[in-house]
């Protein structure tokens, strides 16, 4: 089965980053490499992208950097992904923006592969695109707390 690339899961742990500063201001591209650790060369290429989608901005200068154009509430991670990786289906008949026959094909409307395919694309797309990046760092806040909740639990004996 397909899996998303090390480019989309660096480019989901930035947005997360970026969002998490969201309203603070431009990030420097080195300051968001070192903290997330990921290499800056792929970082830079990887925030070119997003920004060229639609999904950040960037500001020149001394206080410069990169910043999410709008709340994380406003961003999918449907459409992060998409941006990066490319259309959600695992084959190009069972995309909704990229569709294209596969060459052995005889019947694409009675494929059972494309029917199932196209199953698992409206599952992903389901979940990818109810889910915003605001969504995404709450869980990740509650489940942390949570987390640190259950370390901090002393037995008394």
């Amino acid at each position: 089965m397909r899996t998303i690339s090390k480019r989309t899961q660096y480019g989901l742990k930035a947005m997360m980053a970026l969002g998490r500063k969201y309203r603070e201001g431009p990030v420097l591209i080195s300051a968001l490499a070192l903290e997330e650790a990921i290499p800056i060369k792929f970082l830079e290429a990887i925030l070119l992208d997003l920004k060229g989608r639609g999904l950040l901005d960037s500001k020149m200068g001394r206080k410069g950097g990169y910043f999410l154009n709008r709340p994380p509430s406003g961003i999918t991670i449907g459409s992060i992904i998409r941006v990066i990786e490319g259309p959600l289906a695992p084959l190009p008949c069972a995309s909704e923006t990229a569709f294209r026959p596969c060459e052995e094909c005889e019947d694409v409307e009675n494929c059972g592969t494309r029917i199932i395919m196209r199953r698992v694309r409206d599952a992903m797309s389901d979940v990818l695109d109810r889910t915003t990046l605001a969504d995404l760092l709450n869980t990740v806040d509650r489940r942390l707390k949570e987390q640190a909740n259950r370390e901090n639990l002393m037995y008394h004996i």
